[in-house]
């Protein structure tokens, strides 16, 4: 127990410390989250028009029929569309709160992975390193990827590089730490 919870806390460590590179150091998504010098007039006329929430447009109100749907289809086909994360306020408090929750999630799953592949009975360096990306390709492409897929979301690629950056450097740990 207590070599897979110290193999969770450092493999937890590295997970978070890739986030912290990827979002800050260097950038990563900053192809996600634009600019635009109109920002303060966009927010001004959301707060004027919509409650917090999110938002497809465009999008049918409830009970909107199948074929109404069909035919709101075509009338929009080639024309824009926008998904929307309207939040009423804006509060920088929660950071710490935020990062912190962050790191206990990320050691969760790693514990998670941890009980998981000492199960396997053949922990090798090998075998627990190709797991480890194999766990981050997964958790890459049933979310961001399966959105993408859909939605074209910008950003897919640094999405990818934190699946497989971060769980290959778990993988590195923990199978160095964890092989027989």
């Amino acid at each position: 127990m207590k070599k897979h919870l110290i193999a969770a806390i450092v493999g937890g460590i590295i997970i978070f410390f890739w986030q912290f590179l990827s979002n800050a150091a260097l950038d990563l998504h900053r192809p996600a989250q634009q600019y635009t010098a109109k920002q303060d007039t966009i927010l001004s006329f959301l707060k004027s028009q919509l409650e917090p929430g999110r938002y497809f447009l465009p999008s049918f109100p409830d009970g909107t029929s199948a074929e109404e749907q069909q035919a709101k289809m075509k009338e929009v086909e080639g024309k824009p569309w926008a998904i929307v994360d309207y939040h009423a306020s804006w509060s920088g408090e929660g950071m710490i709160m935020n990062m912190a929750r962050g790191l206990l999630v990320d050691i969760f799953i790693v514990y998670l992975f941890v009980w998981l592949i000492t199960r396997t009975g053949i922990p090798s360096f090998g075998n627990i390193f190709l797991a480890s990306v194999f766990m981050g390709l997964i958790g890459f492409l049933n979310f961001p990827y399966a959105y993408f897929i859909w939605y074209k979301s910008p950003g897919i690629w640094s999405d990818f590089m934190d699946g497989i950056v971060a769980w290959a450097g778990v993988g590195v740990w923990l199978g160095w730490y964890l092989r027989k």
